[in-house]
């Protein structure tokens, strides 16, 4: 048994402060992911700061015609908003993927965007990790690596990112805000998770006592669709072997807006800016799709086991671009 303290936060700055004071503490929202991990003897975290009380449980209109998400939206009500399904398909969608319906009601926005890697060595504390235990080495690499990263790994680690819901945040240009003990600030949710290099312990951008307060997306695109689709193992409660989010809008047989963005392949969702380059302004045709998945994923560095994973992302790739192309 390890013992922990317990605070329930009565507002943001009551949390910061905490977060700020006690190093090392965690906030405490749904707790789908974090009570595994220290069930598990992987997180032991001397504090935990409830803010599932706090009131950042609501999908509100901006101004501009975009959305601000509070961190403490349910996945489940995140998914069944009207404004989300109508303006935002490929989100609802992703997060509809993950999981089961009895944890999307428990899980938080903020909280599956600070989900951490399913890596089963990362998870066994009895192995050598260096995500878990920086400098005790990745025997990924040489072990079971088949689910693991082929874009945007290191020496140090090859795990990879598992929320499908920050993929779709991804293709969406979304943005990440955090309050902490400096204050507020925003953070493209591109640039939140970090690829490993030689500090594969630090999976974001978040700062000591930052809390996330909301995700906000920019207004829709007219004219657009999108589509989230994810291959894996079983047809439901089952991480990605790979996933894409995309948003295409194609006029007069023209691709004139695309952006894509893959899972299951690097240490964070994987904004695929090379295929867009090749997209944009080219004839919505297979072959074009093909190029723009090649031009991507040309970038990645298999593994003995996971090879598989770059064929299998071009042909989703070429397979969602083209039912989008056709809706157009």
């Amino acid at each position: 048994m390890k013992p922990f303290g317990y605070l329930r936060a009565g507002s943001v700055d009551e949390a910061v402060r905490a977060g700020a004071d006690h190093p090392g503490a965690r906030f405490l929202g749904g707790g789908t992911n974090l009570v595994d991990l220290m069930k598990l003897g992987v997180e032991t975290p001397p504090l935990l700061i409830d803010v599932s009380r706090l009131p950042l449980d609501r999908i509100e209109e901006l101004p501009d015609g975009g959305l601000r998400i509070g961190a403490m939206v349910r996945n489940s009500d995140l998914a069944a908003a009207v404004a989300v399904r109508d303006r935002y398909p490929v989100l609802s969608q992703a997060v509809l993927a993950g999981a089961s319906g009895q944890l999307r009601n428990t899980a938080t926005t903020g909280g599956n965007l600070l989900q951490r890697t399913r890596c089963t060595y990362f998870q066994d504390t009895s192995k050598p990790c260096n995500k878990r235990a920086p400098g005790t080495g990745c025997p990924a690499r040489d072990g079971a690596h088949r689910d693991l990263a082929v874009l945007g790994h290191s020496e140090h680690c090859v795990a990879t990112q598992p929320s499908d819901m920050a993929v779709a945040l991804a293709a969406l240009d979304a943005t990440v805000h955090l309050h902490g003990p400096d204050g507020e600030r925003e953070v493209p949710v591109t640039d939140f998770h970090r690829l490993p290099g030689d500090r594969p312990e630090r999976d974001t951008v978040v700062r000591p006592g930052e809390l996330i307060t909301a995700v906000c997306l920019p207004p829709g695109r007219p004219g657009a669709h999108s589509r989230f689709r994810k291959a894996r193992d079983r047809a439901s409660f089952a991480f990605a072997l790979i996933s894409i989010a995309a948003v295409l809008d194609v006029r007069d047989g023209v691709v004139r807006y695309a952006a894509l963005a893959f899972g299951g392949l690097a240490h964070r969702p994987w904004r695929a800016r090379a295929a867009e380059e090749v997209l944009l302004g080219a004839p919505a045709t297979q072959g074009t799709f093909g190029r723009a998945a090649d031009a991507e994923l040309t970038a990645a560095r298999p593994l003995r086991e996971n090879g598989f994973k770059v064929p299998l992302a071009r042909n989703l790739t070429v397979g969602v671009l083209a039912e989008l192309a056709a809706r157009s």
